[in-house]
């Protein structure tokens, strides 16, 4: 199970790192949305420039994943991101291009098996106080 945590830690962090710099330097092409809603959203996120903090959040968290430090943190910052992701293409195209986001969802679970010890303090519903 830990080669294959490790495998999906890289192409996560692969996915997210190139993604995020795509939305930098525009590399890969994107077709625009078929929903007039989806694409006032996109083009309201990316005139005010919201969309470069999430383009920042996947380039940092996809190179922590890479490098294999603080791959926690990298988890729950696209923990966010997948969230954003999954919510817009439920709510804006109907679930259409849901694939690359429900793949993403797979190796994120796959890498955060590895690491579910160090969540489980985060669950706890009344966490011991520190002295």
């Amino acid at each position: 199970m830990k080669i294959v945590s490790i495998v999906a830690r890289y192409l996560l962090g692969l996915l997210f790192t190139v993604i995020g710099l795509n939305g930098f330097l525009h590399f890969i092409p994107q077709p625009p949305p078929s929903e007039p809603l989806a694409l006032q959203f996109l083009v309201a996120v990316s005139v005010s420039h919201f969309a470069a903090f999430f383009f920042a959040v996947q380039v940092v968290g996809g190179l922590l994943l890479l490098s294999g430090y603080f791959v926690p943190l990298a988890l729950i910052l696209l923990a966010a991101e997948l969230y954003n992701i999954l919510a817009f293409h439920l709510m804006f195209e109907s679930g259409s291009g849901i694939g690359p986001g429900l793949l993403a969802c797979v190796l994120w679970v796959l890498v955060s098996l590895q690491y579910r010890a160090i969540f489980t303090s985060i669950l706890t519903p009344k966490p011991a106080s520190q002295p």
